[in-house]
């Protein structure tokens, strides 16, 4: 059973998303995974296609476009070529920072910020955890303290994706130890700003290309104007905006599974051993079957999540539920296509083996999955 998500615009895009896949990524990718990075010219290439930036409203360069099936059609088409580091980054940038600018970015702010990300000038961070607070963020310790017109904000974070890029950095700190869940801001330090500076690129386990830094702020000073949002509201502006995060990375899961069992199916009907292809062994066989049944469920239920984002209807919990439920089905579906590549799953040059490392951090950030298990039991014992 295929979805049925798309309609013909999106069909129509996802050949542009494809044509851009193969000029600007395909051949690039050895050498993102070498650099640890991922070249700029690769984001302006994006952007001059249309790719980066489709909500942002016209006034700013962008196409205004809500639909959120769109952001859908470019995962799919990097998912199709592996290239995990790259959907990460992008994701990163629209799904997150863009969609906390679009919220909560007064018009003078906007102004600033809003058309480099439709060109791909402007690479984004946010910067919420940090060496001793993951998922419990009321544990963060960064600071900041105004002194007239001024924030002076201290501390450190880590596991900055594109940290080493970003061109601005939205910083969750603290304002108000006092006030509990209202004690907490955001500001955004963009690159060049004194005592704003980088560490480490750090080395991951997968995602090689995805870029990942430490941050540090030593009394870097940014103007109130660089407040986002209102004093206190940081903490009820993350809630706010992690559903589109949850759900971008269960449609990242989701599309990486298909990815692998189309590749796995191919692999398998080609490879032969003992006079015939090692698809139609019967272990192996049933192992599909109920991999492509399950993988062709949790389409359904990202399908239905997609549309209830389009109609502003998402809750919290559902997310949560699409990242726990496609995330798991992902490493399960990966882990598979290993075993049925046998040893050539554990070759670097086949694909499945880079997606088998490039996965793992899916069941870890945007809130680990027993987070997510916690934020659904807590809603059944409220029902």
């Amino acid at each position: 059973m295929k979805t049925d998500l798309f309609e013909s615009d999106h069909e129509l895009f996802g050949r542009t998303v494809r044509g851009f896949v193969e000029r600007h990524v395909i051949h690039k990718m050895e050498k993102w995974d070498a650099d640890r990075l991922i070249d700029r010219d690769t984001w302006r290439a994006a952007g001059q296609q249309g790719l980066l930036g489709l909500a942002v409203p016209e006034q700013y360069g962008g196409a205004g476009e809500t639909d959120y099936r769109f952001r859908v059609v470019i995962q799919t088409e990097i998912a199709r070529v592996g290239a995990s580091a790259l959907q990460s980054g992008f994701s990163t940038n629209d799904d997150i920072v863009l969609n906390y600018l679009l919220r909560h970015a007064n018009s003078e702010q906007r102004d600033r910020w809003l058309p480099g990300f439709t060109t791909g000038e402007t690479i984004g961070a946010i910067a919420m955890t940090e060496p001793g607070a993951g998922s419990d963020l009321r544990s963060v310790q960064t600071t900041a303290v105004r002194e007239g017109e001024e924030w002076v904000i201290n501390g450190s974070k880590t596991f900055i994706t594109s940290g080493m890029l970003a061109d601005l950095v939205i910083v969750f700190a603290v304002t108000d130890r006092d006030l509990g869940s209202r004690g907490f801001s955001l500001f955004v330090v963009e690159d060049g700003t004194p005592g704003f500076t980088r560490g480490r690129k750090l080395d991951k386990v997968g995602l090689h290309a995805q870029d990942t830094a430490e941050l540090f702020f030593d009394n870097v000073r940014v103007p109130d104007a660089n407040r986002l949002g209102d004093i206190g509201g940081g903490f009820g502006y993350l809630m706010q905006s992690l559903p589109l995060e949850r759900l971008g990375i269960g449609i990242a899961a989701q599309v990486s599974a298909e990815a692998v069992l189309g590749w796995t199916l191919d692999y398998v009907k080609e490879r032969r051993a003992f006079g015939k292809p090692i698809g139609e062994f019967q272990g192996l066989g049933f192992t599909l079957a109920e991999l492509q049944t399950a993988t062709e469920v949790s389409r359904a239920y990202i399908d239905r999540c997609v549309r209830e984002y389009n109609r502003g209807t998402l809750t919290a919990v559902d997310a949560a539920k699409a990242k726990l439920w496609a995330t798991e089905l992902q490493g399960k579906v990966i882990d598979a296509g290993v075993q049925l590549h046998g040893g050539y799953g554990y070759m670097m040059e086949y694909p499945v083996a880079k997606a088998f490392i490039d996965a793992r951090i899916q069941r870890i950030y945007g809130g680990t999955n027993e987070i997510m298990k916690e934020i659904i039991h807590r809603d059944l014992m409220r029902a």
